[in-house]
């Protein structure tokens, strides 16, 4: 059987030669794609929609582009690499000379054998990002320049993969689907919440959990408009990115800084003894800071592991299939797991022999633990368990006041329910 962790990777390997933008049919092919593992739900908005202070663009597709040198070589080519295009770039058909094309030309001195990632959405232009070395190499001449691309009206494209829970309250799940060949932002993301999105559906989980596959910024606030009337339900949420690099586990906070999602993610990330970081919230990063803007505020934390911009290789050729490890999204999914697992047991309860403490030994709670290798805590879970159902506390409290482990806790006050000594 192939491990998670090689099985997204295989993933990412078939995501990542697509040319991914806002808009489309490299996001229709990437959602394709993902539909083969889980089954989604496509939305298409067409342009000119408002969508909160936002416009729905017009619609970019590109077929071919390059730069060929006075002697007809193709020393810049998109079919080599989708990052070789200045994203949205209008279509262009010209001869010019070097001097001229360099103002079109975008590249990374302090890393010459780079070629940088660049956009321009709302603003019309045209360029081509490339490596310094390449463009230091290039003789003085006329270059033969071509973008082969369309921008029209046409729709923004977006994903929904739902798995039902006991109750309609929600966890969202996000990831951004805009970016070309970049390995680790955004598709080692990707890759970690399509397999999520499948072992939650093996099992019947207390939330819905709702798992979003939209392009940034604008997906993420177009998602927001259309779903604003049932923005209620939403109770937790996680935004993925920057899944699959070799560093340390780090969670930003929602904006809030005390949500539930923020408090089970410190604490899941505590007992695990990974290395790890927890990050105050600021308005700048990924879609958490649509989610967490202020007529919203939902609580929506973000998981990566080297934040945005915070290596070297991020937004350029360097974040390739060699950035990512198979053993780094295994990890950055086990924690997603765990941190679910807390959130789908983590209940408030209310102690129905709430004077002095209960016969627990006559009611076989003590026998019932026989033969567990954590007997004692288990018993000391019960007891803190009982103290502490009073309707103001939950699980994770009880947990964390305890220092005992979650699973320890809600096992006992499934234990506890069951012999009638308390209640959700």
């Amino acid at each position: 059987m192939t491990a998670p962790g090689e099985e997204m990777y295989a993933l990412v390997e078939r995501l990542y030669p697509l040319c991914r933008s806002i808009t489309g049919d490299g996001v229709r092919a990437t959602l394709e794609i993902v539909g083969e593992y889980v089954p989604l739900k496509v939305h298409e908005v067409p342009t000119g929609t408002q969508v909160l202070d936002w416009t729905v663009p017009q619609e970019w597709n590109i077929r071919d582009a390059y730069i060929a040198d006075p002697a007809g070589n193709r020393v810049v080519d998109f079919a080599a690499s989708s990052l070789h295009v200045l994203g949205y770039s209008v279509p262009v058909s010209a001869v010019m000379p070097l001097a001229e094309l360099r103002a079109h030309l975008h590249t990374l001195p302090d890393h010459p054998a780079w070629v940088p990632y660049r956009t321009s959405y709302y603003q019309p232009e045209w360029g081509f990002c490339l490596a310094q070395e390449t463009l230091d190499a290039l003789p003085d001449g006329e270059y033969e320049v071509r973008i082969d691309s369309t921008l029209a009206d046409g729709h923004l494209t977006y994903a929904e993969h739902v798995v039902p829970g006991q109750v309609p309250d929600e966890v969202i799940v996000s990831c951004h689907v805009c970016h070309p060949s970049l390995a680790n932002d955004n598709l080692a993301g990707v890759a970690v919440a399509t397999f999520l999105a499948r072992a939650l559906a093996e099992q019947t989980p207390y939330y819905t959990y709702r798992f979003i596959f939209a392009p940034g910024t604008i997906g993420a606030i177009t998602w927001l408009a259309r779903n604003a009337e049932r923005i209620d339900r939403v109770k937790h949420g996680l935004v993925l990115a920057c899944a699959g690099d070799r560093g340390h586990l780090t969670y930003k906070q929602s904006r809030r800084g005390d949500a539930e999602i923020d408090r089970v993610m410190r604490h899941v990330l505590t007992a695990s003894e990974r290395p790890y970081r927890v990050v105050e919230f600021t308005p700048y990063g990924y879609d958490e800071r649509q989610f967490c803007s202020p007529g919203f505020d939902l609580g929506v934390g973000s998981l990566t592991r080297t934040p945005y911009a915070g290596y070297p290789e991020y937004h350029t050729s360097a974040d390739n299939l060699d950035f990512v490890f198979p053993e780094a999204m295994a990890d950055t999914l086990a924690v997603c797991r765990e941190a679910f697992a807390v959130l789908d047991r983590d209940r408030r309860y209310l102690n129905l022999s709430p004077y002095g403490e209960p016969q627990l030994g006559r009611r076989g709670l003590y026998d019932a633990l026989g033969g567990r290798s954590d007997t004692k805590q288990a018993q000391m879970a019960m007891l803190w368990v009982l103290n502490l159902s009073d309707g103001e506390h939950s699980l994770l409290d009880v947990a964390e006041r305890s220092g005992l482990p979650f699973d320890t806790v809600a096992d006992a006050a499934g234990a506890l329910r069951g012999a009638g000594l308390i209640k959700a």
